[in-house]
């Protein structure tokens, strides 16, 4: 990564968290952290602020070495598969700075945060807003079919001519909502939502809530 001046950090900042930037006092607990990473890294990238208070108040660490120690033993015990990322110190005042940690968005997503270092993998997220929430099982699959990028093959149903008919009134679905009227098991519905969104006749959208899906108008 790039240098960046005070006056950068002070502009990221000025804006507030949102879908791209997130603020930390400090280098929170490593799963923690863990996931604020992966949530950018599996959405479309992004910033945390390391030094930065909730309400944007740039306060500094202290110890930046220190600090940046517990940062790569954080994300490089606690995530996998393992990710490409950077971080800037950027000095604050003469005895403070705040580090910048980079992540794009991977192209080896899903991520997902180890429930234990050298553990079974723990939940995948995503970023909405300015939260990084569990990734639903729908969000999953399409990251996973975005990686290998394999084409898609389905018949047009029953089931599915009734969720376009629901879709042309109602405008959206969600997984349990599709699951109740299609009379399908929530995996059976999430799994036809994704063939469907795969294929460029839906698009998903995410939510903290959840995701719903709506009948896409891409040309």
């Amino acid at each position: 990564m790039t240098k960046m001046t005070r006056e950068e950090v002070q502009r990221f900042v000025g804006n507030g968290e949102g879908q791209f930037v997130e603020f930390k006092l400090r280098v929170p607990e490593p799963a923690r952290l863990a996931k604020e990473v992966i949530a950018f890294a599996n959405s479309g990238g992004g910033r945390v602020f390391i030094g930065v208070d909730d309400d944007g108040t740039i306060v500094g660490v202290k110890d930046s070495a220190e600090e940046e120690f517990a940062l790569q033993e954080a994300l490089n015990r606690y995530c996998r598969p393992k990710m490409k990322w950077s971080s800037v110190r950027v000095p604050i005042t003469s005895k403070r700075d705040v580090i910048v940690v980079t992540v794009g968005s991977s192209p080896k997503k899903p991520h997902f945060v180890l429930v234990k270092p050298r553990g079974r993998s723990g939940p995948a997220y995503v970023r909405v807003q300015d939260m990084s929430v569990e990734a639903s099982p729908e969000s999953i699959m399409l990251m996973r079919a975005e990686r290998l990028d394999e084409g898609v093959h389905f018949e047009f149903g029953k089931t599915e001519l009734l969720l376009m008919r629901y879709l042309e009134q109602y405008s959206k679905v969600t997984v349990p909502g599709f699951a109740q009227i299609g009379n399908l098991s929530k995996k059976e519905a999430g799994g036809i939502l994704v063939t469907l969104t795969r294929a460029g006749i839906l698009d998903q959208y995410r939510e903290a809530r959840g995701d719903y899906y709506m009948i896409s108008f891409k040309e």
